[in-house]
Formats: structure tokens, sequence, C-alpha cells
């Protein structure tokens, strides 16, 4: 299921004219589910968190994301830029939840800026 919703997410994603950078991008600390450059004229790297659900009987997918969930992604986010070989002016973290109903089309809701 957790892989529906993350193509689910990247499908919203490339939409919105975003280029995906990377996808599960693991180290030590743990795991970015999706590395993207948003399509503005002067792109933000973006490091997305998310979250899928089959139903909201345990809440909705965002309640998941947590201040400690956000913390490490943040670090997260530090390593990955710390590996790379150019500069980075903008980044943000972004958290992204996917309701999957099993008679229905994935809904999205897309967060932009959490946790700064």
């Amino acid at each position: 299921m957790w892989r529906a919703g993350e193509v689910a997410a990247v499908q919203h994603l490339v939409r919105r004219g975003w280029t995906i950078i990377e996808r599960n991008w693991r180290c030590s600390l743990g795991e970015v589910d999706i590395i993207a450059h948003t399509a503005e004229p002067d792109p933000v790297l973006v490091f997305c968190e998310v979250k899928c659900r089959t139903g909201t009987g345990f809440g909705d997918p965002l309640e998941a994301i947590t201040a400690d969930k956000l913390a490490r992604l943040r670090r997260l986010a530090l390593t990955w830029l710390g590996e790379q070989q150019r500069w980075v002016p903008h980044y943000r973290l972004d958290a992204i939840g996917v309701l999957l109903p099993r008679d229905g089309r994935p809904r999205i809701t897309h967060l932009e800026g959490v946790g700064q």
C-alpha cells in the first residue's frame, strides 16, 4: 500500500511540473521518500515525507507526521545536502498525505513548508 501512496504522490508532483531527483534515498539516519525540484522560475529543492492510508479510521495520514519525524526529515535533508557537489540555495520540507480508498481515486493533501 505504501508503494501505491508514493506513486500517487510522485504523479501529483509531476503533474505540477516538478522534477523528481530521488525516491527512497537512504542513509544511516533513515529514508527520504521523495526529493524533487519545484517548477518555479527559481526552483526550490523539496524533501517530501509521504504518509498513506486506506481510510481515516486511524486518523488522517498527515497526523502520522509528528514533530519527531519532521526533525528526522530535517537531519536527513541536511545529510543529503552535505553529500552534494553543488550548492543548493533554497530547500524546504513538505508533507504529503495520501488516502487510497478501495473504491476510488487517491486523494492527496500536500502541505508545503512544514516544520520550518
